[in-house]
C-alpha cells in the first residue's frame, strides 16, 4: 500500500526502501549494533541472519539454496484475487473490476488522525453497487495517539454488515517529513492491540493486519499478535521465504498489475485458499 503524507507515490516496494538514505530517528533511543553506525527505521533485538546482504532485518525463513523454489509467481496457485486501491488509482469503473473476475477489494479509508483518502466515500459506494465485496483500511502515522487513529477511520467507514473486516496498515514510513520516529517492539505492540480491539468492539469484526517484510520481521516477529488475520507484502517471493510459518490470509504479491477498469497500475492479493474456502470466509465476515 505504501502510501504517507510526504510523498505522492502509492506504492513504495519493500527493496526499494532498502535504498532510501531517509530515517525514521529522533523519537526513540536505542540502535542495533548490528548496524554499524547506520540510522535504522526500527529498533530491534531480531537477529540478522547476513548483515551485509539483509540490513533491515530482512532475514531469509528458507535455505538461499532454495530460494528459486519461491517466486512470487506462485501466486497464480490460489484461485481468489483481489485489489487494494486508494485515490492513487484515479476514477475506477467498478463494474469492469467485477467483470474482470476481481474477487475483492480493500479500499484506503484514512490515514493518521485526520487524513482521508479522497476517493474513499466514491469507491465504497461503486464497489457495492457493482457487487465487489469490499473492507476499508487505515494507514497508521506513528506520530498520532491510537485514539486519534481510531476514531478518524470510525468518523469516515460505516458500520455495515457486508463489509470485510477493517484493515490496519502498518508500515515504516521512511519519506515522512513529520514523523521521524524509530518504531520500537515495546512501544508500538500495546499501541496496535489498543486499535486493533477498539476496531473490533466497534465494527463487530476481527480486524486485519497488513504488514511489510520489514515491519513484520522488526515488530510482528515471533507470533506477536497471532490471533489477528495478517495480510502480507511479498512481491519477489512466496510468503514462506519472509514470514515464515506465519499462517497468512491474505497476499499481496504485485505493485504493478493491471486490471480492467483500473487506470494505470494497482496491487493485486490472493486469498490462502480455494473458491470453496473464500466463500466459506466470506460468509461468516460478512454474515451474507
Amino acid at each position: 500500500m505504501c502510501a504517507f503524507r510526504s510523498s505522492p507515490r502509492p506504492m513504495l516496494a519493500a527493496l526499494s526502501a532498502l535504498a532510501l538514505s531517509v530515517s525514521l530517528s529522533g523519537c526513540n533511543s536505542g540502535l542495533d549494533p548490528n548496524f554499524e553506525g547506520r540510522s535504522p527505521r526500527f529498533a530491534t533485538s531480531v537477529p540478522l541472519k547476513n548483515a551485509k546482504k539483509d540490513p533491515d532485518f530482512l532475514a531469509y525463513a528458507v535455505p538461499e539454496t532454495e530460494l528459486h523454489l519461491y517466486p512470487a509467481t506462485r501466486s497464480s496457485e490460489f484461485s481468489v484475487h483481489g485489489v487494494d486501491v486508494s485515490k492513487y488509482q484515479g476514477d475506477i469503473d467498478w463494474n469492469a473490476v467485477k467483470e474482470s473476475g476481481v474477487a475483492f477489494a480493500f479500499i484506503k479509508a484514512t490515514e493518521g488522525g485526520d487524513s482521508v483518502d479522497a476517493k474513499f466515500q466514491r469507491n465504497w459506494a461503486l464497489a457495492k453497487a457493482a457487487g465487489v465485496p469490499r473492507g476499508a483500511y487505515h494507514f497508521v502515522y506513528w506520530c498520532r495517539p491510537p485514539h486519534e487513529e481510531i476514531a478518524n477511520f470510525k468518523s469516515i467507514v460505516p458500520v455495515e454488515a457486508d463489509a470485510l473486516p477493517p484493515v490496519l496498515d502498518l508500515e515504516a514510513t521512511p519519506e515522512s517529513r513529520t514523523c521521524k520516529r524509530r518504531l520500537t517492539r515495546e512501544e508500538v505492540l500495546p499501541d496496535l492491540r489498543k486499535m486493533l480491539e477498539a476496531l473490533e468492539a466497534h465494527y463487530g469484526k476481527r480486524p486485519i493486519i497488513y504488514t511489510s517484510v520489514d515491519f513484520y520481521q522488526a515488530i510482528l516477529h515471533s507470533d506477536a499478535l497471532a490471533e489477528y488475520p495478517i495480510w502480507v507484502r511479498s512481491t519477489k517471493y512466496h510468503p514462506a521465504v519472509r514470514y515464515g510459518s506465519r499462517n497468512w490470509t491474505f497476499w499481496q504479491y504485485r505493485s504493478d498489475g493491471a486490471v480492467p477498469g483500473i487506470p494505470g497500475n494497482v496491487d493485486q492479493n490472493a486469498f490462502r485458499g480455494t473458491h470453496a474456502d473464500w466463500q466459506k470466509w466470506l460468509t461468516a465476515q460478512t454474515r451474507i
